[in-house]
This record gives C-alpha cells, structure tokens and sequence, in this order.
C-alpha cells in the first residue's frame, strides 16, 4: 500500500504540472496517469478504465473547487448560465456512469483514445468556436448541459474542453467561458464521482480500499500531489510562448491516443 501511494504521490505531480504547463487539465492528463499506475498496482485489468474514470472525476471535483474560487474571486462567472447548466450537468454525469457500467473496459479505452484525437487536432489547428447565437433558455441549457455531463462522465473529464466551445458558440465571451466552466466542472465531477461510486459498488473484483471504482489510493496521492505541483508548471507555462504550448499538448494527447489504440487494437 505505501509503495503503491508513493507512485500515485510521483503520478500525481507529473499530473499536476502538465495540468499546470498547459492549461488542460482533467481527465486528459488523469486518465493516462492512472492507467499507467494501476498496470503495476494489481488492480485486474477489466476494471482499470472505469476505476480510471472515477477516480479522475474524484481528483478532479477537489481540483475545481479552487479553480472556480479563483475565477469567482475575479467575479468572471456567469452564475446566471451556471445555475441552468448545473441541473442538466449532473443528471447527464450521472447519466454517463450508468452507461460506462454497462460497456466492456476496452470499449471505454476505445472511446477515451477517440476523444483525446479529437481534442489533439483541435489543439494543433488552434480551431476555436465562433459566436453563432447568443444564450439559449431553460431547455436549452438543461438539454446542452446533459450532453456535456454524460460524455464528459464517459471520458472522466470536467467538462471544460466542451463547456467553453459551447459557451463561446453561444456569444459569451472567452474570459466569462472559462470561468463559467471552472464552476460548471464541479457538479459534472460530484454527480459523475457518485455515479461511479454507486455502479461499482457491488463488483466483486473490486480491490481492497476501493469506493466503487474510485480507488482511495489514488485519489488522496494524485489529489495532493497534483495540488502541489499544478502552480509550478503554471510559472514554466509563463515563460513558454502559448502557442506553441498548445501545439506540444496537441501531439502529447495524440502520441498517448495513439498508444492506447495500437495497444487496445
């Protein structure tokens, strides 16, 4: 146990400065990590991607509330949009556990591997959303909210990566966006973490110091570890040209998508 919280400790301050050197935090980075540690950890296999969903949106319901904080202190949050978002999120979050219990570990492998191509290409072509419309109603953040939830549950991810797009899509400014979507991610981890915890209750191949499939180990190591270390690689992200940040991350997400698929296929 102490060996094993010792590597979750180192995995999850390389989390954490990737998070920080690159602005993309989450279960892009969490996912990965996790799933390199629990091959060494004797985790059995089957269970490995949704114990790497959940503990991810575990880690990342913490990560969040500081986030957010941070934002709120700049008075960036659109509470109004959030507080029709929040509702559609968890249901759709919640929703998404459910329908990770019932697909295979390497149909969810398959699917977390197409999501990070997604986000590569749209890190290297630097493709952002365009404003269309401006804000829809109760129903149609509720409606975008669900979707939001239930992949970003799939992928074990807080949302931002389809939060600030759609956001941006719906005239609200970037730096608003943002913002709102650091508060957004904390009801998509909560419901998605619960979620998790509840479908992997009864699984008998759980292993020992489990809640679900969030693995305690992991989550006490990556969370404060990541904690730590996101800040020191926000000041190296500060001497490095943005651009080309994002560029690295794009190749970094498709290289590790890459992996995973040769592996899996």
């Amino acid at each position: 146990m102490l060996q094993d919280l010792v590597f979750y400790l180192l995995g999850g301050a390389a989390a954490g400065v990737l998070s920080g050197l690159f602005g993309v935090g989450g279960g892009t980075i969490l996912v990965p990590v996790l799933l390199l540690l629990f091959g060494h950890s004797g985790i059995p296999e089957a269970l490995w991607m949704h114990m790497a969903l959940g503990t991810s949106l575990a880690v990342i319901m913490l990560n969040s509330i500081s986030s957010a904080r941070a934002h709120q202190r700049h008075g960036a949050i659109r509470w109004d949009v959030f507080k029709l978002l929040a509702p559609g999120v968890m249901a759709g979050a919640l929703a998404g556990a459910w329908v990770a219990e019932q697909l295979s570990s390497l149909t969810l492998a398959v699917i977390f591997a197409v999501f990070l191509v997604l986000i590569g290409l749209q890190m290297l072509t630097a493709k952002q959303s365009k404003p269309q419309r401006s804000v829809p109603g109760t129903g149609g953040l509720l409606g975008a909210g669900g979707i939001i939830g239930c992949i970003s549950a799939l992928v074990g991810i807080g949302g931002g990566s389809l939060t600030v797009p759609f956001l941006v899509w719906c005239n609200v400014p970037m730096a608003h966006a943002v913002a709102t979507s650091a508060a957004v991610g904390l009801p998509i981890a909560v419901a998605g973490a619960i979620g998790y915890v509840l479908t992997g209750w009864s699984n008998p191949l759980l292993p020992a110091w489990s809640l679900g499939y969030v693995y305690l180990p992991a989550f006490v190591g990556m969370a404060v570890a990541g904690s730590l270390c996101a800040p020191l690689g926000a000041r190296i992200a500060h001497a490095l040209p943005a651009k080309r940040l994002k560029q690295i991350f794009g190749v970094f997400l498709l290289l590790i998508a890459a992996r995973m698929l040769i592996r899996l296929l």
